[in-house]
């Protein structure tokens, strides 16, 4: 099988994108020939069935010369043999880009998208689209009629618990970029709140930067907030780090927080949960994950009051409870959002719709 994927970065240098590249080597090791074509190419370490094609972000290409990049990849590839299935991760524009060139050659579309923003890009891409995959179904926010449901792939082997207990004083850890749409402030009222009562002591660390130039004021009202607060002895920022290093921080913590609503599939929970750390969430999507413990670690978006009562409860446990949680979450996510997991189902997906397709061109 010749697969092609079509994906916003490679680069193991990005926090954002460094997950894309063990995707596609998950990848590689179940189909044969992985031909890839990113918006922009940083660091990569693929193996010798992948070859790696870029438009030319990272080199300021415009997007008028992107687009004719990305006719120009896909034609010399099909000039080179017949591509079974194209996989698009995440950009719409790119199904709809495929599609005129694919769709005569009856190559099957397969788009993921996790996020809650419906926009005509995709209500169009999800029309041209064999399928649509998403991580969790509140993550997809249209028609169910073509969707598959396929986890998240989260890399078990890296996100992997330690003996090792906690630090002491416990650490609250809330792993995110520092964007409106994950909610620190909520956080901050929460952990301002917790202090007027008699928890033990306890200490909040903020990983993340700002991912766009306007989340920089953002950023600046989450210093000011903590200042107003009375926090910078219990708060502090430590910038975003690669994904290589964020285990270490996940083990270190009692509990991770996440404070993004429902509709997004934000992996860094299910990274949390996976290193045994029991992880407090705002999301209903996390329901499933989190089995027996939901109405425990869940609260309802944007309430600090809440999110307050949860944080003090968890940090009320003992050692052996946070333990018993942490293993049971740990394989939860290993059953649901794994990357073996993900990329078996998704090779299983990509052979079926290539032998109807070629059942299809004998009819």
């Amino acid at each position: 099988m010749r697969l092609l994927v079509l994906n916003m970065a490679m680069d193991l240098d990005s926090p954002a994108y460094e997950f894309v590249v063990a995707w596609v080597r998950a990848l590689a090791e179940r189909i044969e020939r992985v031909e890839v074509i990113t918006m922009r190419l940083g660091r990569i370490d693929t193996p010798e069935n992948v070859r790696v094609h870029s438009l030319g972000k990272e080199r300021g290409y415009s997007e008028p010369r992107r687009v004719l990049e990305f006719y120009r990849h896909v034609g010399r590839l099909l000039e080179e043999g017949p591509i079974d299935v194209c996989f698009s991760h995440m950009l719409p524009i790119f199904t709809l880009l495929a599609a005129p060139v694919l769709g005569p050659r009856r190559v099957p579309i397969v788009t993921w998208y996790a996020h809650p923003s419906l926009t005509a890009t995709l209500k169009l891409a999800h029309r041209v689209s064999t399928r649509m995959v998403t991580s969790v179904a509140s993550a997809y926010p249209y028609r169910h009629d073509k969707l598959l449901v396929v986890g998240q792939g989260i890399d078990t082997d890296l996100f992997a618990p330690v003996a090792a207990p906690p630090e002491r004083p416990p650490m609250l850890l809330c792993v995110a970029r520092l964007s409106p749409v994950k909610d620190h402030p909520t956080l901050l009222r929460a952990v301002s709140l917790l202090r007027r009562g008699s928890p033990p002591p306890f200490r909040v660390a903020v990983v993340g930067g700002p991912a766009r130039p306007t989340d920089g004021a953002y950023a600046r009202r989450l210093r000011a907030q903590v200042a107003d607060e009375g926090l910078e002895d219990v708060v502090t920022f430590r910038g975003a780090v690669p994904m290589r290093d964020l285990p270490g921080w996940y083990r270190r913590c009692t509990a991770h927080v996440n404070l993004t609503p429902t509709g997004f599939g934000d992996k860094v929970a299910w990274e949390a949960m996976s290193c045994g750390r029991p992880s407090v969430a705002a999301n209903e999507g996390f329901r499933e994950t989190l089995g027996p413990h939901a109405d425990f670690l869940l609260f309802p978006h944007g309430d600090a009051e809440a999110l307050a009562r949860r944080l003090e409860a968890v940090l009320s446990l003992s050692a052996d409870t946070l333990m018993r949680i942490g293993s049971d979450l740990r394989e939860s996510v290993v059953r649901l959002h794994g990357l073996a997991g993900l990329a078996a189902r998704l090779a299983d997906l990509f052979r079926d719709l290539s032998a109807g397709r070629k059942m299809a061109c004998l009819e």
